[in-house]
């Protein structure tokens, strides 16, 4: 290999000084910058939180049939109207919302914690009328069995009868 004298030495010296530096702007001009402003029409983060909500059960039930038998409907024009809205002012606060990580989270998880509650309570619900459904089973088919026994003895009690009088006719005769 061929041996560098001083100049050269000096210039590799000043070209990785030179991409020490180029290095470093690089990675301090990458942080987060991308806080938006604010929109002047921006939806509050509680009204946030139920609109995604409303927005996630609609989103789930697209695929669920309705009353009428039908699937696949689009529900958002109606969470839009419930809460007086448009697409595009939800577009803005949601672009809004996105840009500020900690807010957005915090959204994210008020909403999510509403819908396990919301699960909660309807399995609460769920498991009261199964408990229901079944106690009124157990008592018709007890009502059902004390009917039979009823039967059943008033049948023996036909045929008691019947025998009692097949033996008064063979004693009269």
């Amino acid at each position: 290999m061929m041996k560098l004298k001083g100049k050269e030495l000096l210039l590799i010296d000043k070209m990785k000084k030179i991409n020490y530096i180029f290095l470093f702007i690089f990675l301090v001009s990458c942080t987060s910058n991308t806080i938006f402003e604010k929109p002047k029409d921006l939806i509050p983060k509680d009204t946030m939180s139920l609109l995604l909500q409303e927005m996630i059960i609609s989103t789930s039930a697209k695929f669920i049939k309705n009353k009428n038998n039908q699937k696949n409907i689009n529900y958002m024009p109606f969470v839009y109207e419930r809460f007086k809205i448009d697409s595009t002012r939800f577009e803005s606060s949601n672009y809004y919302y996105m840009s500020t990580i900690d807010l957005y989270q915090e959204i994210l998880e008020k909403a999510k914690a509403s819908i396990n509650a919301q699960q909660d309570a309807l399995k609460k619900v769920k498991k009261q009328l199964d408990s229901i459904k079944k106690d009124s089973l157990k008592l018709t088919r007890n009502k059902l069995k004390k009917g039979d026994s009823l039967k059943i003895t008033k049948n023996f009690e036909k045929l008691e009868l019947s025998k009692r009088s097949l033996e008064e006719m063979n004693i009269r005769q």
